[in-house]
């Protein structure tokens, strides 16, 4: 219990995450990693709260291809990169 502006509260150790799958647009062999749309949500969120963070790749390029100002997930925090294309996403 901890007191705050005059009110109790309740503190807990916070729970890491063991493993985080996480989906990313383009990714290079180092683990750096860009997102679309969305994906930018949670997914760099949860890799860097990770022990373990396996990325799923639509496209994986050569190191040096990716713009580090568009670099959203650093290497660092990335443990695995699977390669699984699946097609430009369509707009009906």
């Amino acid at each position: 219990m901890r007191e705050f502006a005059g009110r109790q509260y309740v503190l807990e150790e916070a729970l890491p995450g063991d493993v985080a799958l996480i989906e990313c647009w383009e990714a290079d062999r180092w683990g750096n990693l860009t997102y679309r749309s969305s994906a930018r949500n949670f997914n760099p969120v949860m890799a860097t709260a990770a022990k373990l963070t396996i990325a799923q790749a639509q496209h994986v390029v050569e190191l040096g291809v990716l713009d580090p100002e568009k670099v959203v997930t650093p290497g660092i925090y990335v443990s695995r990169v699977v390669h699984v294309p699946y097609g430009e996403p369509t707009i009906t």
